[in-house]
C-alpha cells in the first residue's frame, strides 16, 4: 500500500512542477441559491467540458490561456453563457446562476423542489457515464415520506421488503437485499442488523436525503460489492444562499386511531466572502401504530401411537396419509410505537481557489417500542396420542387432533425509556472528512469517514402459559384456522407457567474508510476530451453481537396459572386477518413489566448458553482496494470508460460451538476461530453514444461480487444430540460473483422527463443457500454453502413526463411509469436426499416490478395517485419443494395532494396502503399460507414553509 502512496506522491509533484495551462472552477446554482447537478458546461472555441456534480461543482483542467465563452446547458432551464479569462499557471472561479425555462411549463409552478428537482436527478443521470437512475426525494415523495425505502422504491427495478408496514431492505432488478450496497455519499453505511448485511431503509428519514443515485452498472471507482445495484444516499449540503426549510404535521394509523407526529427543520447560508459554507438538519417522526397477523406452518406427514411396544419397550408408530395440513398455527397482535430522529450537520470551506476540505455528518436514532401477544398452537402426535385423539375424513383431511397451546406476552421493564415495551434502540451515525484539491492540473480528492450501526434491546421479557387441548381444524389453506371442540378445555385461566424469560441482544457494526482519487487530462484522441483517474481505499469492518439469555423460575407460586394475574382480553373484533382469528387473554403488558425479577424470594435465575452462544460472534473483515480506469471521448457523440478494480478481502471471524448430549443437557461449549482470505479482479467497459443532445445509448460489461452474510461465514457449530440435528457455519464460504451486461436507450423530453428501455444479463458464480442433508448417522444438517451458478435476464422500461402537448387544464397532468422483468435460473442447489433441483429461480428474485403514477399539477393544487408492484418469488429454500417459502405478491396504492398558500408555504396531504396490502409469505403453493399480517391504511397531513433568500 505504500508504495502506491508513493507514485500518487510523485505524479503529484511532476504535475504541479510543469502544468504551464490554466484550470476553471465553478458553482453552478439556481436564482434561489439551490446547486444544480449534472449541468453541461462546455467551452465551445475549445471543445472541453465538464458536468457538475451533486454541490453543483465543476472542474476544468489544462485550458491554455485566453478568454472563453462558457455554455451551460440544462433541461428545463434557459442555456446560460458567460465569459471567461484563463490565466497559464492560475485558477479561475466563477459562479453560474441558471434560470428556470418557464417558456414551456407555462401554468406548472416551479419552486425550489417542484419541477425543479425533476430537472436536477434527470439532468445528472443523462450526464452520466453509467447506467444509473437519479431521484430528487422531494420529486417522487411530494412531501415528507416516513423513511427513506418509501422514496426508494419508485425508481425503476427496485422493489422493497417491508417491516411493520414501512419499506425496510432494498430489492435491485429482483435481486435480494444482500446482493446490493447502500451507500452515504459514498462511504458504505454499516448494517444493524445481526445476521445479514442489510441496511435498514427504514432507519434514514427521506427529508434528511437530497438525492438518491442508484448505479445499476457500476464503475471501476465504486465499490465492487454491488452485484444487483448500488444504491448511494446523498445528504443534503450547504447552498448558495440563505435557506431556511420547516415542516410540521400530524396523521393517522387506521389500524388503532392512533397518531403520527412529525417535523423537520433545515438551515444553511454562506459567508459573504464566499468562503464558508453550513447547513444544519433535524427531522422527528412519532408513529403510534401495530400489525395484526396469522402464522401457519404446514406438513403432509402424521403418525400416531399404536399402544403397542416393540421388543425393546419401545412404542410403536403408524403412519397415517393425510393431506397437507397447518400442524403450528399462531395468531399475533403488534402494538409498535417507533421514534425517528435524525440530525445532520455539514460544512465546507475553502482555503483558496484550489482547495476546498468539508466535513459531513448525520446522526439517525430509532426507538422501537413493541408489545406482541401470541397465541400459538401446536399438534400433538407421535408417541402423544392414540388412534382415537384425532379425526381424517374421507378426502384426507386432518381435522381433529390434539394441541399444545401457549398464551405469551412479549414485553419489557417499567421504566421511561421502555415503558413496558420491548425497545429495540437502533442508531446510526456517520462523519466524514474530506477535501478536493487542484494541483496543476492534477484533481485530488480524499475522504476519511468512520461510522457506526448498532442495534440494542436490553431487559426484553417474556411471560408464557400453556395448556392442553382439542381442536378442530378448517382445512383452509388460504385462512388457516384451529377451533377448540370444547370452549371450558381452552379456558386462559387454567394455562400454567411454561417460562419467565429476560434476554438482552446487542449488535454493533463499525467501518472505517479511508481514500484517494486522482484525476489527469488524457488525450488519446486528438481533439477529444479524456480522464486517466485512479485511487485506492481501505474500508475495516468490525461486526459482533453479544447476546444472552436468562430463565426465571416462580418460587412463590403466584404465576402458577394464567387465571392467577393481571390479565386482559386483548381479542380484538376487527382483526384484519378475519373475524374467525380471536386472540383471546393474555397476562397484561404492564403487569410483565412490573415484575421484580431481582427478587430473589421470588424468582431463581437460570443462564440458558444454549439460547444466545451460537448466534454470538465477532467479526474482522479489511478489504483493500485499488482500481485504474480511462474515461475518453473517441468522437463527438461516442465515449468510452474502461478499467479495473482489484479488492482484498481478510476475514478473521471467531463463534462458539455448543454440544448437546442425548438427554438434551449441555455437553460444553467452546469457542471457535477461523480466517479466509480472497482476491477479486473486476474490469469494466462501458459505452456511451449520444445520438442527439437528448438521445442517449448505453452498454455495460462489469463484474461485481457480494460478500456472505455475517452469520454465515461465522464458524460457529451446534450439535444436537437428542433431537439429532447439526447448524453449521462455513468460514471458508467464497463471494458471490457476476459478470454483468446491460443495454439501455433514453430519449430526455425538453420539457423535462424521460423515456428508456434496456437489457441485462448476470451470469452469476457461487451464491449462498442453505442445504439440508441427512449424514451418515441420521443427522439433520444444516450448512450454508456456495452453489454452482445462476443467471439472471431481465428488461426493463420507463416512463416519465408531463403530457404538455395536450390541450387545457390536461397539459398539467404527468405520469410516471416503469416495468421490470426478470427471469432467474439456479444450478447446484440439493434436496435432503441429495438430488439436485431443477428449474429453481435464484432466490429472492422477483419476476415482475411495477411502478406507476398519475398526476395533476397546477398552479395552487396538484395531486398523484402511485402505484408499486412486486411479484411473488422464492425466498427460501427448503428439504423440498414442499419446504419452500416465498414472498407473496404485492400491490401499494398511495395518493397524496399538495395546495400551495403562496411563495413558501404548502399543506401536503397523503394516504398511504389505500388497498390495506399484508405481508404475505406462502409455503410451497401460492394458496398455502405462511404468514398474513396487515397494517390498514397511514393518514398524514401538515405545513411545509421553504424561505429562499436568493442570489447574493
Amino acid at each position: 500500500m505504500k508504495y502506491i502512496f508513493t507514485f500518487l506522491l510523485l505524479i503529484t509533484i511532476s504535475f504541479v512542477g510543469f502544468a504551464q495551462k490554466g484550470n476553471l472552477k465553478g458553482i453552478i446554482s439556481d436564482e434561489n441559491g439551490v446547486s444544480i447537478p449534472g449541468a453541461s458546461i462546455v467551452i465551445e472555441e475549445y471543445r472541453k467540458g465538464a458536468v457538475s456534480d451533486f454541490d453543483g461543482k465543476f472542474t476544468i483542467v489544462d485550458i491554455p490561456e485566453g478568454t472563453y465563452k462558457l455554455l451551460v446547458k440544462y433541461l428545463g432551464f434557459e442555456d446560460s453563457e458567460k465569459e471567461v479569462t484563463i490565466t497559464a499557471t492560475h485558477t479561475t472561479s466563477v459562479n453560474i446562476t441558471i434560470k428556470s425555462q418557464n417558456t414551456n411549463l407555462d401554468e406548472v409552478v416551479v419552486k425550489g423542489y417542484g419541477i425543479g428537482s425533476q430537472a436536477r436527478a434527470l439532468n445528472t443521470q443523462k450526464n452520466k457515464s453509467n447506467i444509473t437512475n437519479i431521484v430528487s426525494t422531494d420529486q417522487i415523495g411530494s412531501f415528507p415520506d416516513a423513511n427513506i425505502g418509501d422514496a426508494v422504491k419508485r425508481i425503476p427495478g427496485i422493489t422493497m421488503q417491508v417491516d411493520q408496514g414501512e419499506a425496510r431492505n432494498i430489492i435491485i432488478r429482483g435481486l435480494s437485499p444482500q446482493l446490493n450496497s447502500v451507500t452515504l455519499n459514498g462511504s458504505r453505511i454499516p448494517s444493524a442488523e445481526g445476521d445479514n448485511r442489510n441496511v435498514q431503509m427504514d432507519l434514514i428519514p427521506s427529508d434528511m436525503i437530497q438525492s438518491i443515485e442508484v448505479n445499476k452498472a457500476v464503475t471501476p471507482d465504486m465499490d465492487a460489492d454491488a452485484l444487483g445495484g448500488s444504491v448511494n444516499l446523498i445528504t443534503r449540503t450547504s447552498p448558495q444562499s440563505f435557506r431556511l426549510s420547516t415542516t410540521i404535521g400530524s396523521g393517522l394509523n387506521f389500524i388503532n386511531n392512533k397518531r403520527i407526529l412529525n417535523g423537520s427543520f433545515l438551515v444553511g447560508d454562506r459567508s459573504k466572502n464566499d468562503k464558508f459554507g453550513w447547513m444544519l438538519s433535524a427531522s422527528i417522526n412519532d408513529n403510534d401504530f401495530g400489525s395484526h397477523n396469522v402464522e401457519a406452518e404446514w406438513t403432509d406427514e402424521f403418525e400416531y401411537n399404536t399402544g403397542v411396544k416393540d421388543a425393546d419397550g419401545d412404542d410403536i408408530l403408524e403412519e397415517v396419509d393425510v393431506n397437507p395440513y397447518a400442524n403450528v398455527s399462531e395468531i399475533r397482535e403488534y402494538r409498535v410505537q417507533r421514534i425517528r430522529r435524525s440530525f445532520s450537520a455539514n460544512v465546507d470551506y475553502k482555503l483558496n481557489k484550489n482547495n476546498n476540505i468539508y466535513f459531513k455528518s448525520i446522526y439517525n436514532w430509532r426507538d422501537d417500542r413493541e408489545n406482541r401477544l401470541r397465541l400459538e398452537q401446536e399438534i400433538l402426535d407421535g408417541e402423544d396420542i392414540s388412534l382415537n385423539d384425532f379425526s381424517v375424513d374421507a378426502s384426507g383431511n386432518l381435522t381433529r387432533f390434539p394441541v399444545e397451546a401457549k398464551r405469551q406476552t412479549k414485553g419489557g421493564i417499567d421504566n421511561n425509556r421502555n415503558k413496558n415495551k420491548r425497545l429495540e434502540d437502533q442508531r446510526m451515525f456517520n462523519f466524514s472528512l474530506g477535501g478536493d484539491h487542484l494541483l496543476g492540473n492534477l484533481e485530488l480528492d480524499w475522504m476519511a469517514s468512520f461510522a457506526k450501526a448498532s442495534e440494542e434491546r436490553l431487559n426484553e421479557r417474556y411471560l408464557e402459559f400453556e395448556s392442553e387441548y382439542e381442536i378442530a381444524f378448517n382445512t383452509n389453506e388460504d385462512k388457516p384456522a384451529y377451533t377448540p371442540t370444547n370452549t371450558s378445555d381452552a379456558d386462559y385461566s387454567i394455562f400454567t407457567l411454561n417460562e419467565l424469560t429476560q434476554e438482552n441482544q446487542f449488535t454493533e457494526e463499525k467501518d472505517i474508510n479511508l481514500l484517494v482519487n486522482a484525476k489527469l487530462p488524457l488525450h488519446l484522441i486528438n481533439d477529444q476530451n479524456g480522464s486517466l483517474k485512479f485511487g485506492i481505499k481501505t474500508r475495516l469492518k468490525n461486526k459482533n453481537r453479544d447476546n444472552d439469555f436468562i430463565e426465571y423460575s416462580d418460587e412463590s407460586g403466584m404465576l402458577d396459572e394464567l387465571g392467577m394475574v393481571e390479565t386482559i382480553d386483548y381479542t380484538n373484533s376487527n382483526f384484519l386477518a378475519g373475524s374467525q382469528y380471536r386472540i383471546g387473554t393474555f397476562a397484561s403488558t404492564a403487569f410483565l413489566g412490573g415484575l421484580d425479577l431481582n427478587d430473589t424470594s421470588l424468582f431463581e435465575a437460570e443462564d440458558l448458553p444454549e439460547e444466545y452462544s451460537t448466534a454470538n460472534f465477532d467479526v474482522d473483515e479489511n478489504v483493500y482496494a485499488g482500481y485504474g480506469m480511462i474515461d475518453q471521448k473517441l468522437s463527438d457523440k461516442f465515449s468510452i470508460l474502461a478499467g479495473i478494480r482489484l479488492e482484498h478481502t481478510s476475514i478473521k471471524s471467531e463463534g462458539n460451538e455448543l454440544t448437546f448430549n442425548q438427554d438434551g443437557d449441555i455437553d460444553g461449549i467452546k469457542v471457535l476461530k477461523d480466517e479466509n482470505n480472497y482476491t477479486n479482479i473486476l474490469p469494466g467497459v462501458h459505452f456511451k453514444y449520444n445520438m442527439s443532445d437528448n438521445t442517449v445509448f448505453r452498454l455495460a460489461w462489469t463484474n461485481t461480487l457480494a460478500r456472505p452474510n455475517y452469520v454465515d461465514l461465522v464458524p460457529y457449530q451446534e450439535i444436537n444430540n437428542e433431537d439429532e440435528e447439526i447448524f453449521l457455519g462455513n468460514s471458508e464460504l467464497n463471494p458471490t460473483t457476476s459478470m454483468n451486461f446491460d443495454f439501455m436507450a433514453e430519449h430526455y423530453f425538453k420539457s423535462v422527463g424521460i423515456i428508456s428501455g434496456g437489457l441485462f444479463y448476470k451470469d452469476i458464480k457461487d451464491f449462498v443457500y442453505t442445504r439440508q442433508t441427512e449424514n451418515e448417522d441420521g443427522y439433520e444438517v444444516y450448512q450454508p454453502l456456495n452453489g454452482n451458478g445462476a443467471s439472471v435476464f431481465g428488461a426493463e422500461f420507463s416512463i416519465q413526463r408531463r403530457l404538455d402537448f395536450l390541450p387545457g387544464f390536461a397539459k398539467n397532468i404527468s405520469i410516471y411509469l416503469n416495468y421490470t422483468y426478470l427471469n432467474s435460473k439456479a444450478d447446484g442447489i440439493f434436496n435432503e436426499d441429495g438430488e439436485e433441483r431443477k428449474d429453481l429461480d435464484l432466490p429472492q428474485t422477483s419476476p415482475n416490478m411495477f411502478n406507476g403514477s398519475i398526476g395533476y399539477s397546477g398552479t395552487k393544487f396538484s395531486l398523484r395517485l402511485s402505484a408499486n408492484y412486486s411479484d411473488a418469488y422464492i425466498d427460501e429454500i427448503g428439504g423440498n419443494a414442499f419446504e419452500d417459502r416465498y414472498y407473496d405478491e404485492q400491490l401499494f396504492l398511495d395518493i397524496n395532494a399538495n395546495i400551495s398558500l403562496g411563495k413558501s408555504l404548502t399543506i401536503y396531504a397523503k394516504l398511504n396502503n389505500i388497498s390495506n396490502q399484508p405481508l404475505r409469505y406462502f409455503q410451497g403453493t401460492k394458496g398455502r399460507t405462511m404468514q398474513m399480517e396487515y397494517y390498514e391504511k397511514r393518514l398524514t397531513f401538515g405545513l411545509k414553509y421553504d424561505l429562499f433568500k436568493g442570489k447574493k
